[in-house]
Parts: C-alpha cells; sequence; structure tokens
C-alpha cells in the first residue's frame, strides 16, 4: 500500500546535530530506509519553528531549509522534491521517493506576504498557520482564551494569497474561529494536516464534527496524528483508537476526508507503529475492521493525492 504522510518533524530532530545526522539513516520514525520499507509515496516534512526560543524565527526556518536541501542532495537517487501532483508522479516514474517542504509555524512569516512569496519560490508548499502561540495570522486553540478569536487582516490575507499561489492551508494547531474563517474564505480545499476527532478524543487539538462536515464540503482532508494524547486515554499510540477515529471521521464527513498525518518525530514515546517503515500495521488493522481496499487506499493517499491535484500549481 502506498503512503503519503502530511506531517512529520523529523528535520528539526536532524538539527541537534547536523553534522551527523542523516535523512538517509537515523535512529528517529522517518528516514530514507523506512520511508522505502513503509512503501512511501511522498512525505510532507515540517519546518517548525518555536517563537519562544527563537530570536529571528525567519532565520531559524531558512537554516531548517537548507539542512532539507543538503540532504536532499546527498541522497538524490533515491529522494526529490516535489511540489505538485506532475512532480511527483515524475519522481515516482523514476524510483524517486517525494519530499514535499512544508512550515509549521505561520509566525515565521513576520506578517509580510513577501516572506510568503518568497518561501514558495524555494519550494515550500504548505503551512501551518499557527502553532501553539498567537502570530501576525491568528491564534492557536491551545490557550483557552484564544479559541474564539480568529484570523488577523493579514490572516485573511493570507488565505488570498496562499489561494492564488497554489500553496495548502493548513488548520491545525489553529483556533475554532479561525477554522471557520479559514472554511469561509478559501476559494481552495484546505487541510488538517496532523489532527484527530473531537468527539472521539476531546481535546482542543482535534476537530469537532460540525469542522469535520465543513472541512469534507470543502473537499478537504484530515491527517490521523498518531500522538497518544490525541488518540485516547491509552498509555501507548494504539492502531485500535486510531481506527475509532478513522470510523467516526468516516460517518461524519466521508472516507473521502481521511488521511495520514502521524506527527512522527515530534510525538511523544509510546507506539504500536514505531516508525514509517511498519505502516502496514494501520492497513491491517484497517482490513481487519472490515474496511475495503478502495477505502483503505483513499486514506493512505489517494485522497490527499486529490488534495495535492486541486490546489498546488
Amino acid at each position: 500500500m502506498r503512503v503519503i504522510d502530511l506531517h512529520c518533524d523529523t528535520i528539526l530532530r536532524l538539527m541537534e546535530d547536523k553534522a551527523r545526522l542523516s535523512l538517509e539513516e537515523n535512529e528517529f520514525q522517518v528516514d530514507i530506509k523506512k520511508l522505502k520499507h513503509g512503501n512511501s509515496l511522498a512525505q510532507f516534512f515540517a519546518l517548525y519553528v518555536d517563537l519562544n526560543e527563537k530570536k529571528d524565527p525567519m532565520e531559524t526556518c531558512l537554516e531548517m531549509l537548507d539542512k532539507f536541501y543538503v540532504e536532499l542532495s546527498k541522497n538524490q537517487e533515491t529522494i526529490a522534491l516535489a511540489r505538485n501532483y506532475e512532480e511527483l508522479w515524475a519522481n515516482d516514474k523514476t524510483g524517486k521517493i517525494s519530499a514535499f517542504l512544508t512550515i509549521e509555524e505561520g509566525g515565521v512569516l513576520k506578517g509580510e506576504l513577501y516572506h510568503l512569496r518568497n518561501l514558495y519560490r524555494l519550494g515550500v508548499r504548505l503551512i501551518t498557520l499557527t502553532w501553539n502561540y498567537p502570530n501576525e495570522i491568528g491564534y492557536p486553540n491551545a490557550l483557552e482564551d484564544c479559541k474564539n478569536k480568529g484570523l488577523t487582516k493579514f490572516g485573511e490575507e493570507l488565505v488570498a494569497e496562499m489561494n492564488e499561489l497554489g500553496m495548502i492551508i493548513d488548520v491545525s494547531h489553529l483556533s475554532d474561529k479561525g477554522f471557520y474563517d479559514v472554511a469561509r474564505l478559501s476559494s481552495k480545499p484546505f487541510v488538517a494536516s496532523h489532527s484527530n476527532a473531537r468527539s472521539v478524543m476531546n481535546h482542543t487539538r482535534n476537530l469537532t464534527d460540525d469542522m469535520i462536515r465543513r472541512l469534507a464540503n470543502r473537499g478537504g482532508v484530515m491527517g490521523i496524528n498518531f500522538e497518544k494524547l490525541f488518540l485516547g486515554n491509552d498509555p501507548i499510540s494504539r492502531v485500535s483508537n486510531m481506527i475509532r477515529h478513522i470510523q467516526h471521521i468516516k460517518n461524519v464527513g466521508g472516507i473521502e476526508t481521511i488521511s495520514i498525518g502521524t506527527d512522527f518525530d515530534g510525538i511523544s514515546p509510546g507506539w504500536e507503529i514505531p516508525h514509517m517503515g511498519e505502516m502496514n500495521k494501520l492497513v491491517e488493522g484497517l482490513e481487519s475492521h472490515g474496511f475495503l481496499q478502495d477505502e483503505i487506499e483513499k486514506i493512505c493517499y489517494k485522497n490527499t493525492l486529490r488534495v495535492i491535484k486541486e490546489v498546488l500549481k
């Protein structure tokens, strides 16, 4: 089964020791060998920047971006940048995994659209509008007093510019009100790259049933997050809990709304699926719960493929 994963934090982990750590093989949850073993079609790599820890978030972002490209260059026989649907399939035809470049924290833009356009030129194709802090775009759902605050004026301008450029808008982490602003303003499908169902696990990082329906109506997808705290109350991240969320989202928004957003290398320890090389465990779990082959294909890659084709330029 082919797999497209909408979110991992592997580049952040590689930055811990840039000279030593490699994307080809490492001790983390995502590397090229594990991607191959997991039959990866494409991996979305996030450049995550903590606004509270970094004096200049754009500089940090560009440093991570450089590491991303250094690793692609070292491993150009097996993995290559993809910026759209056509490049993804061109890579696949030559036996290469596609790497999509994303940013997790719209605050790196510093409230300037020219930063967005420059990052687009550098290959970025998805931006998670906020992380867990307010920024120039909007507010996080992690803070109680921010849930009912929506997009700023700049945030509204950003949505329009991302639509025009052909970039995917990601609402994971965004405030509830911000979600509805994006749903109202975006002319293209958008995603919640690594979020689950709030009705199954009541966590601020998950989407309500009404949000799932809105996302589905706009042609978007939500990536099942493997973080145990977003899945249930078990001490580890269990496949059975992932399937509970998948079944619920299917019932609420339809099978076309479900995708994969593991959050690998950014989630807390304790997993039944320890790394990208063992994604077959999710496929086997879905099969044992009666999901049809076509449905599993949609979850694992076809739904995300559709969004890539419809949005990216």
